[in-house]
């Protein structure tokens, strides 16, 4: 290493990220003495202004946080009004709330996987720039993306903003001929999801364990939670979505407009830090995935658990593998549930709501009148939660390759956070890193 009084590194945009953020590292001979997210994105005040609007609408407001994983917001959404109303979906609903909800899981998955992180591991800067050697690899992953995007389309009304999502189910439910029309282009898509966990198997991945002290994630016996569960560490904590505010705590940091979420009460070598996602879901609940999904993860070099998260990738496509087969399984048990939506009368109460985006748990909380008037909101993102723990990784990954010069540092650094894939704001993509050398 080339040692001087100060160096510092800049990079003006990271175009595979969602959001505004920098990354600040300080280092003194061969120690990290400091290392930052700095999320500058201005708030987006979701929570401030759903306060006083009726609560049959959070579903369709919150889903514009986000025009990647709006199912997420709606089923998170929905969950919590209706556990303020004491209302309880039948089955029928629910399944088909489980199916547009793999139509996300198969269409972020397969966006991740092919246009955001694997130009990392094959050393292109962008997908379009990989499209130019390797356009089969990126038609491969729309194709695998399209077939994500028919089930919302079916279900949800269409892929982006799903406008057949209501409180206590659907406004109305899609006819069995047209779910049996997407079975044959999803058993071409598992064929694509069972080849791609084999081609991500493949990467070149560094030897690289997560420094964060936990992981989080919905966990449902017998099923791999999507929708509904009850929340879980590897610790060994558990409890339901209305023991999130107990469990979790979140803090202003000077550096962030992004909250750092940490579990109360836990001390250890973590200081309460915790990730969520699909390293996370994998470590709890992998014993749940289907048989096909376990041979996938098996045959793609993966175990019980995971901490290594350049191998997120690899999970992420064996998750894509259950998505595909799960919807594939709904699809044939599917009768239209009759009436698509109970009714969900409003009372003075508060909710609770949590499910599994594709990046992580995903938690909120309304307050609402007698009237039906929200009077509070909570959100809390799963990329919120794993800030702390994204900072933790890249202190310990700096650390390790110190020896790297700027431009190397700075590119594993890029790669190091979109292992994450962090959804920052939903909104531009801009990192600026900087390294202090002395």
């Amino acid at each position: 290493m080339t040692h001087r009084n100060e160096r510092v590194l800049s990079v003006a945009e990271l175009a595979r990220v969602e959001g505004e953020g920098a990354l600040y590292v300080r280092t003194r001979g061969n120690q990290v003495e400091e290392a930052r997210l700095d999320i500058y994105e201005p708030p987006r005040f979701f929570e401030a202004f759903l306060r006083g609007r009726s609560y049959t609408e959070p579903p369709d407001i919150t889903a514009r946080i986000c025009g990647i994983c709006p199912v997420a917001y709606q089923m998170s959404a929905c969950a919590a009004m209706e556990d303020a109303c004491g209302v309880t979906i039948p089955e029928p609903v629910t399944d088909l709330r489980r199916l547009l909800y793999c139509g996300e899981w198969i269409e972020s998955h397969a966006l991740h996987i092919y246009l955001l992180h694997a130009p990392d591991f094959l050393g292109y800067r962008s997908g379009i720039e990989m499209a130019t050697d390797r356009r089969d690899l990126i038609e491969r992953g729309l194709a695998l993306k399209k077939a994500g995007n028919a089930i919302m389309e079916a279900v949800g009304g269409r892929a982006i903003h799903p406008v057949n999502v209501r409180l206590g189910g659907f406004y109305r439910a899609p006819a069995p001929a047209g779910l049996a029309a997407l079975t044959e282009p999803l058993k071409a898509a598992l064929d694509i999801a069972l080849d791609t966990a084999t081609w991500v198997a493949g990467f070149d991945f560094p030897d690289h364990a997560c420094a964060t002290g936990d992981l989080l994630a919905l966990t449902q016996p017998g099923t791999y939670a999507i929708e509904q569960g009850t929340l879980a560490t590897r610790s060994g904590l558990t409890f339901p979505p209305a023991g999130f505010d107990a469990h979790v705590r979140e803090e202003q940091v000077p550096h962030s407009t992004a909250l750092h979420a940490r579990l109360a009460g836990a001390g250890g070598v973590g200081g309460g830090r915790y990730l969520t996602g699909p390293l996370a879901r994998y470590a709890l609940s992998s014993r749940w995935l289907s048989p096909l999904a376990r041979e996938a993860a098996r045959a793609a070099g993966l175990g019980e658990t995971c901490d290594n998260p350049f191998r997120s990738i690899v999970v992420r496509a064996v998750e894509t593998v259950y998505a595909v087969e799960e919807a594939l399984r709904l699809i044939a048990a599917y009768t239209p549930p009759e009436p698509p939506a109970v009714e969900v009368p409003p009372r003075a109460a508060t909710g609770h709501g949590a499910t599994e985006a594709p990046r992580g748990t995903l938690y909120h909380r309304y307050e609402i009148d007698a009237g039906g008037l929200i009077t509070a909101a909570r959100i809390v993102p799963p990329t919120s939660q794993n800030q702390a723990a994204i900072e933790a990784d890249l202190r310990g990954f700096v650390q390790a390759h110190l020896d790297l010069d700027d431009a190397e540092l700075t590119r594993r650094c890029e790669q190091a956070i979109r292992n994450y894939d962090p959804c920052i704001s939903c909104s531009t993509h801009f990192l600026d890193l900087t390294v202090e050398r002395s």
